[in-house]
Formats: structure tokens, sequence, C-alpha cells
């Protein structure tokens, strides 16, 4: 039986002329509509065609829920071609029947430069809000879910349009990941993995960004996980400490960095007495050695782990809980240097200034020689007071360097992982306190070869997603039992 309406995006008929003979062959397809922007050449004879301001604009979503007249819906998001296994839309469909799903997604196959590589996805978890959780390019929709889901689709966006959508969708049925490769598509982006990084906040892109927001904003608001822009008060003078600030310095392995990020911080220029911690975890490479070579200052405090499992996050716990740890605890990653002298006290002030129990700084992407990177100033300027943290919990960093309040954290702690420790913690710090923002560069984030994520692998990347998605999870389902919490009092 012929059950799927399929959406594809049309420039012309050379782009889609392949995607479009081998859907014209699959027997569950009943029908192929085109989605074409506004300007686009006109559509082939016998092919229906959407016109819309955007492909993934709401404009495009109402149109395609109102022509779906079939059981599911397929709506393809390349231009290039695609193509699927020997009764693989089959399996999808099946597989989408059977679960019930209100969405379905598989892995599959990429090529490019003639050379098939495995795309595997991962499971999309209650938390997983970000805009760029990789679907793959071919997404099966229950057309009662996409009509449902489009009917309560009240903003006009341009490009966030297919991200509300999917939370809507996902507000009233299940996105269910097909685990086995059943389709092929042409990939575009050979980027590494550390080039990817910072899409999300090119300055070019901020427009995206604003939609996003509102979308994900909309949605929290739905489920009940959104906050209210409350905070408790900090009174900082409760507790004395010997130092106001303490910058930390995890590393391992950093032998060619080591010292440059050590002088940085011990070239600070303060009001009060601060310290440098620098924790290493157990380097081989030489960069003890180049650690001793500081110790004859005394605001350097050098910290050998022991052989048990640490991660950058026990490695933090190691400074936040030595007894001469200041009352701030500020972040210098052992790749990185401070932009200037007054990087420290810009921190302090800000803690005051806000009465915040975290501050973010701004950064400049470098290569290891300090020469500026694209896309330059890294400053989240999308964050507001109001909203950030709601924000926070669709994307996947929160900016850098970082600053806690250190009787805080001696109670949150970090994670001991060696990737995401710090964007746990700011969940979980901002569910009840303020996080101030400072948008000066603070310091300059040098990317070379040995950075940790500078060009990971498929499966590396998926398992720092999923465990991020995990960290979503918790802090989403935490929320929405302190607002139902807060209500029933």
């Amino acid at each position: 039986m012929k059950k799927i309406t399929c959406f594809i995006p049309y420039r012309d008929e050379a782009q889609a002329k392949a995607t479009l003979e081998n859907l014209s062959r699959e027997t569950a397809v009943e029908k192929i509509i085109l989605i074409r922007e506004k300007g686009s050449a006109p559509a082939p004879q016998g092919y229906e065609s959407i016109e819309t301001e955007g492909l993934k604009s709401s404009d495009a979503i109402r149109k395609e829920a109102s022509a779906a007249g079939t059981e599911f819906a397929l709506i393809y998001t390349k231009f290039t071609a695609l193509s699927f296994g020997a009764f693989s839309l089959e399996r999808l469909l099946q597989v989408a029947e059977d679960a019930d799903a209100a969405m379905a997604y598989a892995d599959h196959f990429n090529v490019a430069g003639g050379e098939r590589k495995q795309i595997p996805l991962i499971d999309c978890q209650f938390g997983a809000l970000r805009d760029d959780f990789d679907f793959g390019s071919v997404l099966l929709y229950k057309t009662s879910a996409l009509k449902e889901a489009a009917a309560r689709m009240t903003a006009d966006y341009l490009y966030a349009g297919l991200y509300d959508l999917r939370l809507k969708v996902s507000e009233k049925g299940s996105l269910v990941h097909v685990s086995e490769y059943l389709y092929y598509e042409i990939e575009l982006d050979d980027r590494k993995s550390g080039e990817k990084l910072f899409d999300y906040v090119d300055p070019k892109n901020r427009a995206v960004q604003v939609e996003m927001e509102k979308a994900v904003t909309e949605h929290l608001k739905t489920i009940g996980g959104y906050l209210e822009p409350k905070f408790k008060h900090i009174n900082f003078g409760d507790e004395k400490y010997e130092y106001e600030a303490s910058v930390v310095i995890p590393c391992k392995n950093r032998v060619r960095t080591i010292e440059d990020a050590i002088t940085s911080a011990l070239s600070q220029k303060t009001t009060f007495k601060y310290n440098v911690f620098v924790v290493d975890d157990n380097s081989d490479d030489g960069t003890v050695d180049k650690i001793k070579k500081h110790l004859d200052d005394p605001r350097l405090i050098y910290i050998a782990q022991d052989k048990t499992w640490h991660g950058i996050g026990g490695n933090w716990n190691s400074a936040l809980h030595h007894p001469k740890c200041g009352r701030f605890a500020l972040q210098l990653d052992s790749d990185d240097m401070y932009s200037d002298e007054n990087t420290v006290q810009k921190f302090v002030d800000a803690f005051y200034a806000n009465n915040c129990a975290m501050v973010i700084g701004s950064y400049r992407l470098t290569d290891i020689n300090l020469n500026i990177l694209p896309p330059g100033v890294i400053d989240h300027k999308e964050w507001t007071p109001d909203n950030g943290r709601n924000n926070a919990l669709r994307i996947n960093g929160l900016g850098a360097p970082r600053g806690f309040w250190t009787p805080l954290l001696k109670t949150l702690n970090f994670p001991p992982t060696k990737y995401g420790e710090d964007y746990a913690v700011a969940l979980r710090v901002s569910r009840e306190y303020q996080i101030g923002r400072i948008y000066d560069v603070m310091y300059n984030c040098r990317r070379w070869d040995n950075n940790s994520d500078a060009a990971l692998d498929i499966d590396k990347v998926n398992a720092n997603n999923f465990y991020k998605d995990k960290i979503r999870t918790w802090e989403l389902q935490a929320r929405i039992a302190l607002n139902r919490s807060s209500a029933a009092k």
C-alpha cells in the first residue's frame, strides 16, 4: 500500500533529478511534492510544488501539513541526491508503525568523494533540545502528528519552523531512532569536528539563534520546564577567605602550552590577593618539569593527582576543596592564555556587581601562535539575564572562561568526566542563581592539533552529544519537579 507523501527541496531539475527518480521507484510513495523557495526554478511537468519563504520556515511546515494526504509524510532536508537501500523505506515505515512513532529517523550512509561512510545517529532523549541534533536528512512523520503539531504553531519563523515542529511533535508523541543503515545521501560538509563547534555562535547565524531560542522557550513553558527570572541572593562576605580568587588550570600532557598558561595566570594585576592552582593528572610528556620551573612563586600551588580516575571535573574538585582555594575559582585551560593582565580583576568585579554564583566571559579563537581564527570573538551575546538559563538547555555550551563562587561549587562538585563537566555545573548553578556575563575578550582560546576536540571520529562525537543530552535531561527533569513543587505550595 502506498502510504507516504514525500516533500523534497527543489532548486532546479538538475539538482533534484536523481532524488525524484529514486523516490518514484519506491512502492510505498504515493506522491512527491517539491518545496520551492521564492525565486527558484518552476517545478517540472507532472510534479506538484509548494512555494515558501524558507525550506525550514513555519510557512513551509504548515503548507506541508496541509498537503499531506497519506498516513505518513517524509520530509527530506537536503538538496543533494537521496536514495534508499532495497526495501529500506518499507523498513523505516514498518518500524514507525510498530513503534507508533510520531516521527522516525534512521542511521544512513554519507557519500563524499566517491567514498561511502557509515553515519550512526543517537537516540533522542527527553532533554535533547539541541536545535542541531542530528536526525539525518530523512524525517518520517505520522501525518496526524504533523498536522496536530502544525495546528499549534503560532509563530512565523523563517529558520526555526522545522525545529518548532520537532519540539511540538515530541510533546505528544515519540521520536524513534531506527538504528539501521537505510539510505544514502551526499555529504558536502567535510570539516573536522573542531571546526563545526562554533557554528551556533558565529555572528552570521545570530538571527537563526534568536528564533531557535523563542521556539525552545515556548516548548519549555508547554512541558513545565521553564524557569522564571527569579534568583537566590548571595552574601559573599559570610565566609572568610585568605585568597579572594584562585585561577585553576587542570592539565594532562600539555608540555607545549602549560608554561604559557601559568605565565598568563601569574601576570595578573589585582587589588586583592589571588593564587594559581595547577592540577596535573599524571602527565608523562614533560609537563610536570615545566610546572616545577615556576614553583619559586609562592602563589603557585601544584597538585599532583594520584593514579585513580579524575577527569577534568575531578581535577577541578581537587582545587576547590584545597584549603587555600579562594572565594572565587576562575578557569584557565592548559592550552590557553588570558587576554591581558586584568582578567582576574574583571571576574571578581563582575561577581559583586551582578550578585551571581557564576561568571562567564568571552574569548577569541586563535591558533597556537595567537593568530585569529574564524569566527573570531565568541561572546554569546544571545544570552539574556532573564532567559539565559532556559536557552542554555538548547545549546551545547555557555562560553568561556568561567568563574565560580567556591562555597556553592564545593556543595555541588563537578562530575568526574573529561567532557561536559563545565556545562553540567553551569546548568545546575543556573537553576537557582544568576550567571553573570562579561562581553570583553577575557582569554585567547588556542586551537591546535592536540586540542581534545580538534578532530573527533563520529563515535566520539556521538558519545559526547549523548552525554550532554543526558545532562540536559536530568536538569530538565529537576526543573519540572521544582516547578511542580513550587506550584503545590
